[in-house]
């Protein structure tokens, strides 16, 4: 099993020919020059090292919680 599931969503902010600039929010692409980050195109690859986790959020737990 892939590590995000087998359907991924092409996106231009993981993709192998996409470098990512954070500060503007675009990435320098080598195949179409200048692009947003939520864009996508036919030469999409995925480059699943560029792919950053979502943050979980831990439960909250009570101390009673933990008694016997």
């Amino acid at each position: 099993m892939a590590l995000f599931g087998k359907k991924i969503d092409p996106s231009c902010a993981y993709c192998e020919w996409g470098s990512p600039d954070e500060e503007d929010g675009t990435v320098f692409c080598r195949k179409n020059g200048v692009v947003r980050m939520d864009g996508s195109c036919r030469r999409f690859e995925y480059a699943p090292l560029r792919r950053k986790p979502r943050v979980q959020k831990l439960p909250k737990y009570s101390p009673e919680d933990f008694k016997l």
